[in-house]
Formats: structure tokens, sequence, C-alpha cells
């Protein structure tokens, strides 16, 4: 995603994500714990690896995904898998209390004194909205301006996650088409009863390498990657309010109460505990 789900802000340091890993590791242990527990580890090796069986499941989605996509968004969208694994650490508490901090600033010393800030912050987003207001621009159109940005993103967005929606429509539907491709070439040797067994495994093993990529992979990336766009979708909603609001004039304390309906009860608690007393000062 070069612009993809990287929009996060800059300032929050992306670490590793352990439910994402923990997660997938413990779906890998519960497919080796299906297959060892009604046989042995010999299984994985002797029935569950079929390289036929590997190369048309996973060769038919990656075909499907390079047909469907060019090779520069196809190469984008897979590095968005990365952004899964991470944690943006988007707090939006504390969006909430430098947008109080900010109104305190506009409050005491004006609106143009909120360029300086703006030069201090490494928000993108937030200092474009900040250098509007700055410059006089009509709340309409700062309003119609940052949502067009934030709207630009969430497209973004979503395409990469619907890359990995596809993916996981393709991969069932491949394992299928291996499936039945199995039972073609087992109903011709259908006069032989000993190959029925053992055929009709290797026929199924590509419906199970499909549900695999879809349910273990493809599908949680997706949603994960949902999840960050939501989070980070709200947090430049708060940012597109807060910054309004001081264009406004609003009291400080009436902007956090403002800003504090976006966030959880239980946040809005701890927001209040940690910044009202100053928002209530200032104002």
């Amino acid at each position: 995603m070069s612009r993809g789900l990287g929009d996060v802000y800059k300032r929050q340091v992306l670490t590793v994500d352990l439910a994402t890993l923990v997660g997938l590791v413990l779906g890998f242990v519960m497919i080796i714990f299906g297959i060892v527990s009604s046989a042995s580890f010999a299984a994985i090796t002797e029935s569950f690896i079929d390289l036929p069986s590997i190369i048309i499941t996973i060769g038919g989605t990656i075909s499907c995904l390079i047909t469907s996509y060019t090779f520069k968004d196809l190469i984008t969208y897979l590095k968005g898998a990365g952004i899964a694994f991470k944690d943006p650490k988007l707090d939006h508490g504390a969006v909430i209390s430098k947008i109080i901090e900010l109104s305190n600033v506009a409050r005491k010393e004006g609106l143009l004194a909120l360029e300086e800030v703006a030069s201090n912050l490494e928000d993108e987003f937030m200092k474009k909205g900040i250098l509007l207001i700055v410059d006089g621009t009509e709340p309409e159109l700062v309003r119609g301006i940052l949502e067009t940005e934030l709207a630009n993103m969430d497209d973004r967005h979503r395409k990469v996650s619907g890359f990995f929606d596809y993916m996981a429509a393709m991969g069932p539907a491949w394992g299928m088409i291996g499936t039945l491709i199995g039972l073609v070439n087992m109903l011709a040797k259908l006069d032989d009863i000993s190959t029925v067994g053992p055929n009709m495994a290797v026929a199924l093993i590509t419906t199970l390498y499909g549900s695999i990529i879809a349910n273990w992979f493809a599908t949680p990336v997706s949603n994960k990657l949902k999840l960050i766009n939501n989070n980070e979708y709200q947090m430049k909603e708060i940012v597109i309010e807060g910054l309004l609001s001081i264009q406004a004039g609003e009291n400080p304390r009436v902007i956090e109460e403002k800003l504090k309906s976006f966030l959880a009860p239980g946040s809005r608690q701890l927001q209040g505990e940690g910044e009202g007393g100053n928002a209530g000062g200032e104002a």
C-alpha cells in the first residue's frame, strides 16, 4: 500500500501485533492437531501433502489474482498484508488531548497562533487542516477538503482489504476445481476398486488447501486491515470535527465533550480523568 493503510499517523510507532501472530500460529497448530489426533505425524506427509493439489490450488488462486489486477497493484496489495502484522497504536484519546491543547492556544492567542504549532506536528492530516483554518478558508470548504482526503484514504484501504477478500473467494473455488479434477480421474479408474480410497483422498485434499487459504490467512488478514482502517477513519473524523470546532470558536470543554462522544464509555472516562481538568481550566 503505497498510500494505503500506511496512512496511519506517522507519530505512532508501528509494533508487531501479537494477536495476528498468535492467531495464525494457533490456527496452524489446530490444523496439525486435527491431523495427528486421528492419525499420526507421518500422515502429514503421507496423506496431507500432495504437490499436484498444491499447484492447482495455490497456482490457480495466483492466476486469478494476476488476471484481476495489474502487477503494480498486485505487489502493492500483497505488501498490505504486512500491515496486518503491525499494531499502529492509534490513540484516540491522545488526539483529543492534542485538539484540546490547540483549542486553548486558539482561545488565548487567536487562530493565527496555530500556524506555529502546526509546524511542529508530524500528523500531515491535522497539519493540513490547521493551515487551511489559519489561511481563513471557509468552514464548509475545510470540511469538504478534509472529508475528500478521508474518503480517498478509505477507498485505498478498502481496495487492499478487498484484494484479500477476493483471494479468500478464489482459494476454495480452485480447491473445488482440483477436487473435481481428482474425481474425474478417480472415476476413470473405477474398474480398480483398490484405488478408489487413495484417489478420493487426493481429490478432497485440494478443497482442504483452498479452505486453509481462505479461512486461515486471507479472511483474517482482510478483517484485520478493515479494523485498522476503521480505527484510522474514526481518528481522522475526530480531527475534522475538532478543527472545525476550533475554527468556530467553541469552548474547549464543549469541544472535549463533543469529541469524547466518538469514544466508548470506558475510554471516555479515562479521557475525562486525564484531560478534563485541563480543558476546563483553560476555558
